[in-house]
């Protein structure tokens, strides 16, 4: 009777897809399982097929947001100058989010995307306080270097308010390990490092880089004489 005869390959390949999975994350074993089989048609389905239909979704979504603020913060300003000004703390409170999850350890994900677009409105918004005060106060009369400092300390405990009221209502969210918290750690480990990070730097980079981008105004003598009053 002839001995049956093995396929070698399909051992081999089996093997090595196992030691993947075990010693490496499940977006690598699928990247290097589609370049070990070119040619072939490989379909994704399950949680990674769902991640990578999040992620095109997401690379379409999240500039066509960034371009939505822009805009508003151009009906509101009529100054791309003053609407890029709000919107420079939105790097900071994504550094902030990205910090979050590393403290975390954990990866990112479709919840932590839906953080971090939550992250760009509220940063925007503190950008809005900061330069419409500014704005004011240069209407009025005021020099530009002093009404830059007056909107910082005037709106400062809004933005910390805002900041570390979402950040105390997402902390057992960010801290929880119970069943199903996968999902709701992500988000909140997100949102809380960027509202930790995020209003401060926005009070410190805004005003330096308007000092900086807007014209030198002197303020008026009237303006002048009031301030010394008060």
């Amino acid at each position: 009777m002839a001995a049956r005869k093995r396929n070698p390959t399909a051992q081999t390949l089996k093997a090595r897809i196992g030691f993947r999975i075990c010693k490496k994350p499940l977006v690598h074993v699928a990247a290097d399982d589609e370049r070990d089989n070119v040619g072939d048609s490989v379909g994704r389905s399950g949680e990674y097929g769902a991640l990578v239909d999040a992620k095109k979704r997401l690379a379409l979504i999240v500039p066509l947001s960034l371009l939505l603020i822009l805009m508003l913060l151009y009906s509101l300003f009529n100054s791309i100058r003053d609407s890029l000004l709000a919107l420079s703390g939105i790097p900071f409170a994504v550094a902030g989010g990205i910090l979050g999850l590393y403290i975390g350890g954990l990866n990112f994900s479709v919840s932590a995307a839906v953080g971090f677009i939550s992250l760009f409105g509220v940063s925007a918004m503190d950008g809005i306080l900061l330069m419409s005060y500014i704005r004011r106060d240069i209407e009025e009369g005021m020099g530009t270097e002093d009404a830059i400092v007056r909107a910082a300390q005037t709106r400062m405990r809004q933005i910390f308010m805002t900041g570390l009221s979402a950040c105390i209502g997402l902390v057992p969210a960010a801290i929880s390990t119970g069943i199903g918290s996968q999902v709701q750690q992500t988000l909140a480990c997100v949102i809380v490092g960027g509202m930790l990070l995020s209003p401060i730097c926005s009070l410190l980079v805004i005003p330096v880089l308007a000092r900086f981008w807007m014209p030198t105004i002197q303020e008026t003598a009237g303006i002048a004489h009031e301030v010394a009053e008060h």
